[in-house]
């Protein structure tokens, strides 16, 4: 569901149902997260695991709400596994440099905001992290193919079906509901599970097999 969608049909219903929407908010969003495979929050962390350890870096792009957490990834990635100790994992956020974002935007089409800076940052053994409610938004896919050009690990969360980006990326993190608010507070959660575990075993001196 859009956006608009979901705002038209909160407007028409609201009230007329005998449902609270706290309430009900909160039992979809209790029941969805019960949902997630809790394997692939293992295997995200794990691939970000083998990408700090090796060196390499992660990049992250999502779009609106989804930036917005990509930007908040990075910041418990740099800092929040290794709190105070200059080791955390090299990472940075597609979406967090409005200069480039709208100069490419510009000269070459917002489709190609995140693929263009794939190209130009990422190496092999990079890993690419795309989050998207639909799973659908071309410039996320073209950043996911770009990655694989470039050599780069691909891993995605999704919400809705997933959309296209669930069969491009090599880990999937799937939240199974279609409503992009819910979508979007499940990333978040994704990524505190992630990065808490990552700091744990960082501190424990654990790596992840290659």
């Amino acid at each position: 569901m859009s956006r608009r969608a979901w705002y038209d049909e909160c407007a028409s219903t609201l009230g007329g149902n005998g449902v609270d929407l706290v309430d009900d908010y909160l039992a979809r969003a209790a029941a969805v997260i019960s949902r997630i495979d809790a394997a692939s929050i293992r295997r995200l962390a794990d691939a970000i695991m083998r990408t700090w350890t090796s060196g390499h870096q992660v990049l992250l792009c999502g779009n609106g709400g989804s930036a917005a957490n990509a930007e908040h990834f990075v910041n418990d990635l740099m800092y929040g596994v290794s709190p105070g100790r200059g080791d955390g994992v090299r990472a940075i956020a597609l979406s967090s440099n409005p200069a480039v974002i709208t100069c490419l935007g510009n000269d070459v089409g917002y489709d190609q905001i995140f693929s263009y800076q794939v190209a130009v940052l990422g190496l092999p053994g990079d890993l690419l992290l795309a989050l998207s409610g639909s799973g659908n938004s071309p410039n996320i896919l073209a950043a996911l193919e770009a990655a694989h050009q470039r050599g780069l690990s691909t891993a995605a969360v999704v919400g809705f079906s997933g959309g296209r980006a669930r069969t491009m990326a090599d880990v999937v993190v799937h939240i199974p509901i279609d409503d992009m608010q819910i979508s979007e507070d499940c990333m978040q959660l994704v990524g505190h599970v992630v990065t808490r575990r990552l700091a744990v075993e960082h501190k424990a001196g654990l790596r992840v097999a290659s």
